[in-house]
């Protein structure tokens, strides 16, 4: 099946285009981009060097993917790459930096993720399956955004953190530390609201699981226990997701962020 590309389309001859792909007005696609099959770009939209694009993604109106990375420091004659995987969407305005770390990094993206209007993905990112971002949310180089994260309108993350999975992420909230996966963490400073049970119950979680969880939130926001301990006690409960959420907890790097201290 061929590819349907508007008249006004600007390809390079040295792109490598699948087939299904519908291409539209004034969409520009670089020499130095990879396109697989069944992707829709609508008007506008510019696919720079070093694009690794799936199937069956959906890029709209003014939507760049593979821009250079926003850091002072990036030699521009460096050959780094954005990879995206699979029925993806990226709204309007939505942009997605390639990396800048060294000589071949990549910036990617799994499947299944929905990123709205005048989202924006930093250099060197790493985005796993099934994730939202709202409206205007922003994401710093170095940041690894767990499958079926949540990140609400407006938030901005700071570079080099974790969103867990299945972590909710309120509007406008400011991220400078990882968040730990299935709870909701809001506010400026953002602090952790509570456990994400609708989102969990949503994804088929289990009455059992949501009893562990309120559990675990307990044992590791108990301020008179020290930290190691609690972490220890939560490898102790015998639970998949529990244990998850202590790996997660213990691995962070930049600390993370917890409830607000009364």
């Amino acid at each position: 099946m061929s590819n349907t590309i508007h008249s006004t389309a600007i390809i390079d001859q040295g792109a490598e285009l699948g087939s299904g792909n519908t291409i539209g007005a004034n969409a520009i696609i670089e020499a130095d981009v990879v396109l697989g099959n069944n992707n829709v770009l609508h008007n506008g939209v510019v696919l720079k060097n070093g694009c690794r694009i799936g199937n069956s993604n959906t890029f709209y109106e003014y939507a760049v993917m593979a821009g250079l990375p926003q850091d002072v420091s990036f030699n521009k004659q460096a050959q780094t790459f954005v990879e995206i995987g699979d029925h993806n969407e990226f709204r309007e305005y939505t942009t997605v930096n390639r990396a800048t770390e060294k000589e071949q990094g990549l910036t990617r993206l799994g499947s299944h993720n929905y990123l709205m209007a005048h989202a924006h993905i930093g250099h060197d990112c790493v985005l796993d399956d099934n994730i939202v971002m709202v409206i205007s949310s922003g994401i710093a180089g170095h940041v690894h955004v767990a499958s079926n994260a949540f990140i609400s309108g407006g938030v901005m993350v700071h570079q080099f953190t974790r969103i867990g999975r299945y972590a909710m992420i309120g509007g406008n909230a400011k991220i400078t530390q990882d968040v730990l996966p299935f709870l909701i963490t809001d506010g400026i400073p953002a602090t952790v609201k509570g456990i994400n049970v609708v989102g969990l119950k949503r994804a088929g979680f289990k009455k059992n699981d949501i009893i562990q969880l309120k559990q675990a939130y307990r044992i590791l926001f108990n301020m008179e226990v020290s930290l190691d301990n609690r972490i220890q006690s939560l490898f102790d409960i015998k639970s998949n997701i529990i244990k998850e959420l202590a790996e997660f907890a213990s691995s962070a790097k930049r600390g993370f962020h917890r409830v607000e201290r009364n």
